[in-house]
């Protein structure tokens, strides 16, 4: 029988509870976390083994030579999210449909080896006929939900593809992604407005970024807007190291744009770099910011563990 989390009214814990580690298998990126008996995070590590850098037929040998020794004791369970539950992964975890609540999520495990280790499915949705998933965001979702104590609200994941995703009484009801990181870079790197940019990125400049997003706020769309890093530089309006916090801002803007975004409070669950970034876009849309780091997934997977019986 799942047991509720330690806060949500469950009862003292009887007996030998089984000990837990959460892995985030990324593309990229390797991360895992050991927790004790009441969720929180006793030791860290983390890895260059991405999914792309493991051989087909090679996950378990990687995530043996990461985590082998934590899961020594007797009757220790893994818990993953992300990327390894893609076709590229370690085991193809099918997507769970929304809206989605935790136990939903919960009851679609994945199984790599039976009450040992498990990967949290990714999830679905449907925009006018068109699919849309993400995987690993939702472990992060329902871990900002436990860390901030909410049920309900808005949350945006910036990154390569930002997500924005709604939830209701504690169910994901539907997200939507955007590709912004990932045309900052064609733009910055590809197009002829490489030719006006630095070759490196400085620190963030604020003033030349909020402009970027101003700018996008008012334009009809990026496909004007962003000619406009060729122009300031043609005219000498823009010193050359603001211009990438300019088109930073130009694509945030975009995003924020599209979304419509006006008033309220929205949850930014990411890096603190970036979600700083998107708390100056937003405040130029009169919302209000509040942001959980890389705690979020641990808490998710936490989250997660709960609802699996002993």
């Amino acid at each position: 029988m799942a047991q509720p989390s330690e806060g949500e009214g469950a009862p003292p814990r009887r007996g030998r509870q089984p000990a837990w580690i959460g892995v985030d298998w990324g593309t990229s990126s390797l991360r895992g976390a050991r927790f004790d008996t009441d969720g929180g995070v006793v030791d860290e590590r983390a890895f260059a083994r991405g999914i792309l850098t493991v051989t087909p037929g090679g996950f378990a040998a990687v995530f043996e030579d990461c985590f082998g020794d934590w899961m020594k004791p007797d009757g220790t369970r893994c818990l993953i999210s992300g990327m390894a539950g893609s076709q590229q992964g370690w085991l193809e975890a099918a997507y769970c449909p929304c809206p989605a609540s935790l136990d939903d999520v919960s009851a679609r495990l994945a199984w790599v080896e039976p009450r040992r280790i498990a990967i949290v499915p990714g999830l679905s949705c449907e925009h006018t006929g068109t699919p849309d998933v993400m995987r690993g965001e939702e472990t992060q979702v329902f871990g900002a939900l436990r860390l901030l104590g909410l049920d309900s609200g808005t949350f945006v994941m910036p990154g390569t593809h930002s997500k924005w995703i709604r939830v209701d009484a504690g169910r994901i009801e539907a997200f939507t992604t955007l590709m912004t990181g990932e045309f900052y870079a064609l733009l910055r790197q590809h197009s002829i407005l490489a030719r006006t940019l630095p070759p490196d990125d400085a620190e963030l400049q604020g003033a030349a970024f909020d402009a970027g997003v101003a700018h996008a706020l008012r334009s009809p769309g990026l496909l004007q807007s962003a000619f406009s890093v060729r122009t300031l530089s043609l005219f000498e309006r823009m010193p050359l190291n603001d211009r990438p916090s300019y088109l930073s801002g130009l694509v945030i803007g975009e995003e924020l744009r599209t979304r419509g975004v006006q008033g309220g409070e929205v949850v930014a669950i990411g890096a603190e770099a970036l979600t700083r970034r998107y708390e100056r876009a937003l405040a130029q849309c009169g919302v209000r910011v509040r942001s959980v780091g890389a705690q979020a997934t641990w808490s998710g997977l936490w989250s997660v563990a709960t609802r699996i019986a002993a």
